[in-house]
């Protein structure tokens, strides 16, 4: 609904290309960024690669003022002593996706709550 709307345009490490340099595309496409997403697991907090490059850039960036950093809790995990602990996170109540009952229900409140963000952004 979001890229529909042309309110946002999206990027994820699945539209790297063979041969490209996946390191240094992700932390640019990061850098670039106003919205960034941290889709919380317990594999997400297990990633080296997360942990020391993408959420590095991307707390930096939230202590500059550059970039909104999301926290999107999508499996049930310990998260809440990590550095993003202090941001509000999606889906309302920080309940993980994986523990709504009609799935549908926690993306679409994760989606009305980027919207928002995105709104307040453009709003400036």
């Amino acid at each position: 609904m979001l890229k529909r709307s042309g309110k946002v345009e999206t990027w994820n490490d699945r539209e790297l290309i063979a041969g490209q340099e996946w390191d240094a595309a992700i932390m640019l496409e990061l850098n670039k960024a106003n919205v960034i997403l941290l889709l919380i697991s317990v594999d997400f907090n297990a990633s080296d690669f997360i942990w020391d490059k993408e959420l590095a850039s991307a707390m930096k960036r939230h202590e500059e003022g550059s970039a909104y950093v999301v926290p999107v809790v999508l499996r049930k995990c310990e998260w809440r002593s990590l550095p993003y602990a202090k941001l509000q996170a999606l889906p309302r109540n920080a309940t993980p996706v994986t523990e709504y009952t009609n799935r549908d229900e926690a993306f679409t409140e994760i989606a009305i709550g980027i919207e928002k963000l995105v709104d307040f952004i453009r709003a400036k």
